[in-house]
């Protein structure tokens, strides 16, 4: 029986280590990145590492907004705040004086636009794709 070769059952590899994808698929780390239309609209294709940096990110300005949007309503609507107190102590210190329509107001609009801020990020970063991800099969029997 001859003596197999066993370089022949290797399979080539990456920098990483990952084996290299072989045969008829591309290697989906080689996709071109940049905006294009996709399957779900307009999309950025970028490399995994800005992805995940990206979607942490996003995600984390989404939170936050949404917090400090819902924090600046509850002063809004709750006359005994805590928030509210403060702005006001603050305000009288440097002797400004503002009417309690006028803060409720303030605080309402100012509130919601952080939680449009946060909704306009988080759908914003929605949109990247790391390269790789998100294709469309084309032999899928899902319909």
């Amino acid at each position: 029986m001859p003596e197999s070769d066993d370089y022949d059952d290797v399979q080539p590899t990456d920098a990483t280590g990952d084996p290299i994808a072989a045969g008829d698929e591309p290697d989906p780390r080689t996709e071109p990145v940049g905006a294009r239309v996709g399957p779900n609209g307009r999309e950025i294709v970028v490399p995994l590492s800005l992805y995940k940096t990206v979607t942490a990110l996003s995600t984390f300005v989404a939170v936050v907004t949404y917090l400090v949007g819902f924090i600046l309503i509850d002063a809004a609507t709750l006359q005994v705040s805590i928030l509210r107190r403060i702005l006001i102590y603050a305000l009288s210190q440097v002797g400004v004086s503002l009417p309690g329509d006028v803060l409720t107001a303030a605080f309402a609009i100012v509130g919601v636009g952080s939680i449009l801020l946060g909704t306009a990020v988080y759908v914003l970063g929605t949109r990247f794709r790391a390269q790789g991800m998100g294709k469309p099969q084309e032999d899928s029997t899902e319909g």
